[in-house]
């Protein structure tokens, strides 16, 4: 097997491993994430009470 011949499969084996392992084309999940979380934007350990500056 002369050189051009095993770049030529190392590169086949390279897109074919890509290929593999690319985007999963199943649903993500349900989080909706134009909104945030109800734990963010909070100091930790303080609760969300009226008057906390929100």
């Amino acid at each position: 097997m002369n050189l051009l011949s095993k770049r030529l499969l190392g590169l086949l084996l390279l897109a074919a491993g890509l290929l593999v392992a690319g985007c999963s084309s199943a649903p993500q999940g349900t989080q909706p994430w134009s909104r945030p979380a109800s734990w963010e934007n909070q100091i930790p350990g303080m609760s969300n009470s009226p008057g906390m500056g929100r």
